[in-house]
């Protein structure tokens, strides 16, 4: 397949447009799942077949041909993200899918797409155009030879038959072998057709060979598959067991660090308490000397209290003198006063008296 398609493309095929990409078709059974048709992105291109006037879209990864498409005026080219985009081919009855590595080289694509996609329609236009003039103009050459042998037949003489005829016979002599060189073409043409045509049923046939190899790869890759997803299931529970294990001896080793700082403040508080016993034991060792310290001081206790009491009558006669003295002493500032009053009056007599003697003093 591939040998053919590099002589097809060596033969009058010129590249046009090329770029890179992943390369998807549709999963035959499903018509839904993507299924990659390249491992890695590969080399996309457009390319002009001058000998069939057609275009086609070609990629191949390594001696594989992934896509052979031959681009129709009635295919689309959809863009289904920002990087991926399909279109259909009915000829190869399937979809296929490009994965670009950004949104302009998909955009570029797509314009180009649409470029080959109306190069294509001109192109065949111009076809049907050529075989509707072919188709005339072999019409015209059956209708005019008969008029002009019936024109040749009525005319008289044989010189007059040929300055008639002659112009008209040239044309149509032209005309009948540009047209007889056509139809070989188009016979050499139809065996090219039909030797590429039988050429790409053995291609098909190849390819559903192929295609047939592929579903059973593809039913063996699903029951390794589901092997492996058993397998992965199975390692998933195991590894979360070891994870809960692993939880549980996190936690153990927790429990063991906080245990292990509990013993250190034990351990501390112990030999505070020892030390606080130790001292305990000092002061029990002059507990007797406090308690003969403590009669004596008992006992200088009690004789101070007696002299307390005494003194407390002592004070008590003071405090009875004291008011006794204090009762004196306003009797005594009571009768002082009145001595000030009289004494007060007494000076004011004299005052007087004075004041007397000073104005007899000035009349004599």
């Amino acid at each position: 397949m591939l040998r053919l398609l590099g002589r097809g493309i060596s033969g009058g095929t010129q590249p046009i447009y090329t770029t890179r990409a992943h390369v998807f078709q549709i999963d035959p059974t499903t018509k839904k799942n993507w299924v990659p048709a390249s491992k890695q992105a590969v080399t996309v291109s457009y390319f002009y077949d001058s000998t069939r006037n057609s275009y086609r879209i070609i990629s191949v990864d390594g001696s594989k041909v992934i896509i052979n498409s031959t681009i129709t005026p009635n295919m689309t080219f959809t863009k289904t993200s920002q990087k991926f985009g399909q279109w259909a081919d009915s000829r190869a009855n399937t979809v296929f899918g490009l994965g670009f590595a950004s949104e302009q080289q998909l955009t570029k694509f797509a314009e180009k797409f649409q470029e080959v996609k109306e190069a294509a329609k001109l192109a065949r236009d111009k076809s049907q155009e050529k075989a509707e003039t072919l188709s005339n103009h072999s019409q015209e050459s059956g209708r005019e030879t008969p008029s002009t042998n019936q024109a040749s037949s009525i005319n008289g003489t044989d010189d007059e038959k040929i300055s008639h005829v002659s112009p008209e016979a040239a044309i149509l002599k032209s005309e009948n072998e540009r047209l007889k060189s056509e139809v070989e073409q188009s016979n050499t043409n139809a065996k090219k057709w039909e030797t590429e045509l039988q050429t790409l049923r053995e291609n098909n046939a190849r390819l559903v060979d192929a295609l047939q190899e592929s579903s059973a790869n593809v039913e063996s890759w699903k029951k390794q598959l589901s092997a492996c997803k058993e397998e992965s299931d199975k390692l998933k529970e195991k590894i979360a067991e070891l994870e809960a294990q692993c939880n549980e001896a996190n936690q153990e080793k927790q429990r063991n660090s906080q245990l292990s700082v509990r013993v250190k403040e034990l351990e501390t508080e112990l030999q505070d308490k020892e030390q606080e016993l130790e001292n305990l034991r000092k002061q029990a060792e002059i507990i007797p000397q406090l308690m003969a310290e403590c009669e004596t001081i008992t006992t200088k206790l009690q004789a101070a209290e007696t002299k307390n009491k005494e003194l407390e009558g002592r004070i008590e006669g003071l405090q009875v003198e004291i008011n006794d003295s204090r009762q004196k002493q306003g009797n005594m500032k009571g009768e002082l006063k009145k001595f000030m009053d009289i004494l007060d009056g007494k000076i004011d007599e004299l005052h007087e008296f004075r004041q007397g003697l000073s104005k007899l003093g000035v009349d004599n």
